[in-house]
């Protein structure tokens, strides 16, 4: 198992990508320290992936609160010793626009949660990494911030996601020497709920079968499907674990091959 043994600490659990990261990290022998916003939504995952509870812990945090970032850490602490690493899932992903029509008030919020929260949170598992040797921060980027949809804008989410990978260059110098690595996963169209959502709104909306909806998105790719939530939470899983222990600063696009760099 990949994870053996460690625990990890995924932020932004629901019902999409942040579930997915969660059960994988579990499958593959983690502990899993599982933060967001709704309890409802932590306790039912919660229960779905370790019924037993035994490897599993959960506290609702807001990433915006530095506190409760400490809290969730410390709450891995308690429960398994300590945090061998975190996965960045969560995030402000529902406001769109572009520069035009865009509310800087909405974008400081975004820039808030998705830049800042991230950094909050990592900040908190540091002392504890350092304790074990060493870990891996993982951060869930968007292909958007290093090619904008045409389908969607979301400038201030692609714009907060790409001061990420700014952000983890620096990390992953400054936290190199203690043997802790920073890397991001860069999905593009990845089937799971929002891209459900958006191809049920948009054949409605259009007045076509979801079929052709997907289909549009399926041309762009170089495999014939798009890559889902799962996909992700394996590269994810992979970068968290000891069989990455020599990459670091890296940005790996799980895209289906719709953009090559």
């Amino acid at each position: 198992m990949l994870l053996r043994g460690k625990t990890v600490i995924v932020s932004g659990v629901g019902a999409g990508l942040g579930h997915q990261v969660a059960a994988a990290v579990v499958r593959d022998g983690a502990n899993a320290v599982l933060g967001a916003r709704t309890e409802a939504n932590l306790a039912k995952a919660a229960a779905k992936i370790a019924p037993s509870g035994e490897r599993t812990a959960w506290l609702a945090t807001d990433i915006g609160d530095e506190a409760q970032c400490a809290a969730l850490a410390a709450l891995a602490a308690e429960r398994f010793g300590g945090v061998d690493a975190v996965i960045h899932v969560a995030a402000m992903d529902a406001y769109f626009g572009g520069l035009e029509d865009a509310d800087f008030a909405s974008w400081q919020k975004v820039l808030d949660v998705n830049l800042l929260g991230t950094l909050r949170m990592t900040r908190a598992c540091l002392a504890s990494m350092k304790a074990r040797g060493g870990g891996s921060v993982v951060i869930i980027g968007t292909q958007s911030s290093v090619a904008a949809p045409t389908q969607v804008q979301q400038a201030a989410y692609a714009a907060s996601k790409g001061a990420l990978v700014s952000a983890m260059y620096s990390l992953a110098r400054e936290l190199g020497p203690h043997r802790i690595r920073v890397n991001t996963v860069q999905p593009g169209w990845m089937w799971g709920p929002p891209v459900q959502a958006y191809v049920q709104f948009t054949a409605h909306t259009e007045g076509v079968g979801e079929d052709e909806v997907l289909g549009r998105l399926t041309d762009r790719m170089a495999l014939p499907e798009l890559a889902t939530d799962g996909d992700v939470a394996e590269a994810a899983a992979f970068l968290a674990s000891d069989r990455a222990r020599a990459i670091t600063g890296q940005s790996l696009l799980v895209n289906a091959g719709e953009l090559m760099r």
